[in-house]
């Protein structure tokens, strides 16, 4: 797919987890309609089978018909995951077209669970399929033949890295990969299926086995507020390569999103200490069910704050909203799955977010993606010289001061990688970075990483020791904040966007 197209729909992505078994698909259509959503992610998929396949992939087919009746331009994703079971698998019988696609003669026999393990002394989960094995080959690609069948044109494949463990030249995941490509180019609905995965990378011989990479969303608690708040916290990159569209891209695009592993650990809210919880995970949840915990206020503002945080920190990002995710124990009462959907009779389990995701989808990433870093991690500057004086400027400068935690740092840290300013010419380094809260902050930049040599927005010359720094107001919860620092001249310019 080319990228301008990707990029159309990941820039309306939402993580629709089972959205194909959902009880209230007529008004996660209209939800879908009214926030211009054009990207189900997870839509179907077993972790673990509630149903027999045929029974599974019927429903499928059926929630899929109905959401392309609704906008037929609408991509559905399905999964294919690192963990299978007995009775799952030794439940299907091998379909003959799959012997006949990896040219094997036909056998009149179901798919055997335990030809599709790691040896027992591997260090594997116990459940987890090897796919240097033959059967989990064919497992995968039985699956995935079914979901295109079904009208699902994209798949997210897991934790690959995992079942990958004694697939080191990624041979075997690749030749399913391109077997469900192959088979998605005759049978899929517009001819064409992507593919993403658990992944920063996933290059072999210069070129991208995924059309991009995606991740969940790494956190650093704050505890000098009431309640659980956290930030997000800038880590890692989308890898470069050659995409299967033939295109060399510096970074694939990436998508973000809140995961689920496994809902709240009610034994941590009731015996560690506040401290303690505020590092467990996402105080003691996973991401979905950390978020479907706080109030309707905060949950609003943490996905408009998502928002713009993927914007600015990384200009090859998108966030997957969440439409549809299970909470496991995490829920509110004895609601089980997160909905966006606002709260109603058709929808009684709903959230309340739709409106909030409506107005950040429809206003775009522009806005944000102006004030956006360069791409993450790569800071540039070595061995730089001043024209006009040839003095070498610093590799390393940084924005310190009591915003830090606020951004994923250690408060008052000048030698953050985290608040590590970029180098963007002329002389001049520059960061944006999201403040999920209004107040007053302090900000010193730090040259080469020391204390040694500061500069702050009131002094036109280097001081030393952490005193002396920059006032930085923040008058809006979630400003977006670009801080640009000349150093030969020790100018600094704030600007902010709300």
């Amino acid at each position: 797919m080319h990228r301008d197209v990707l990029e159309y729909y990941l820039s309306r992505a939402a993580s629709a987890q089972w959205i194909s078994m959902s009880d209230t698909l007529d008004d996660d259509i209209r939800v879908i309609l009214k926030t211009g959503l054009k990207f189900l992610g997870r839509a179907a998929g077993i972790w673990k089978a509630s149903m027999p396949d045929d029974e599974h992939f019927a429903k499928c087919r059926e929630a899929a018909e109905k959401i392309h009746a609704a906008d037929p331009e609408i991509i559905l994703q399905a999964c294919i995951f690192e963990a299978i079971y007995r009775e799952d698998v030794e439940s299907v019988k091998i379909p003959a077209r799959v012997f006949e696609a990896f040219g094997l003669p036909y056998e009149d026999r179901h798919f055997d669970y335990d030809a599709c393990l790691f040896p027992a002394d591997s260090g594997a989960w116990s459940n987890m399929p090897d796919i240097s094995k033959a059967e989990t080959q064919m497992w995968f690609y039985y699956r995935g033949i079914n979901y295109i069948d079904c009208g699902y044109e994209a798949f997210h494949m897991g934790q690959i890295h995992l079942y990958t463990g004694h697939d080191r030249d990624y041979s075997c995941i690749g030749r399913v990969i391109e077997m469900l490509r192959k088979y998605g180019s005759v049978h899929a609905r517009r001819h064409k299926v992507i593919f993403d995965a658990h992944s920063h990378s996933l290059v072999v011989g210069g070129k991208s086995l995924l059309d991009y990479n995606a991740m969940p969303f790494t956190r650093y608690p704050v505890l000098d507020r009431p309640g659980e708040k956290l930030v997000l916290v800038r880590e890692g990159k989308s890898g470069g390569g050659i995409s299967p569209e033939g295109v060399y891209e510096k970074a694939l695009p990436f998508l973000y999103e809140y995961d689920n592993w496994g809902g709240r650990d009610v034994w941590a809210h009731e015996h560690q200490t506040y401290e303690q919880l505020a590092w467990n995970q996402w105080w003691g949840g996973d991401q979905i069910s950390w978020f479907a915990c706080q109030d309707e206020e905060a949950r609003n503002k943490f996905l408009d704050y998502s928002f713009k945080w993927t914007a600015v920190n990384n200009p090859d990002g998108f966030f997957a909203f969440p439409l549809m995710r299970g909470l496991g124990e995490g829920g509110d009462g004895n609601d089980r799955v997160y909905k966006l959907n606002n709260r109603s009779d058709a929808c009684p389990g709903g959230f309340s977010q739709e409106d909030t995701a409506a107005r950040l989808i429809k206003g775009g990433y522009d806005k944000y993606r102006a004030f956006a870093n360069p791409s993450m991690l790569d800071y540039s500057g070595k061995d730089v010289d001043d024209p006009e004086t040839g003095v070498r400027l610093p590799e390393k400068v940084v924005l310190y001061g009591s915003f830090q935690p606020y951004v994923g740092a250690p408060e008052n840290d000048s030698n953050s990688e985290i608040t590590r300013m970029y180098y963007i010419g002329g002389g001049r380094y520059s960061l944006s970075f999201v403040m999920p809260y209004a107040g007053e902050y302090d900000f010193g930049i730090s040259t080469w990483g020391t204390l040694s040599a500061c500069v702050s927005e009131h002094r036109g010359f280097p001081y030393s020791g952490s005193g002396g720094k920059s006032k930085l107001l923040i008058n809006a919860d979630n400003t977006v904040v670009r801080i640009t620092f000349t150093y030969m001249t020790n100018e600094i310019k704030i600007e902010e966007l709300t």
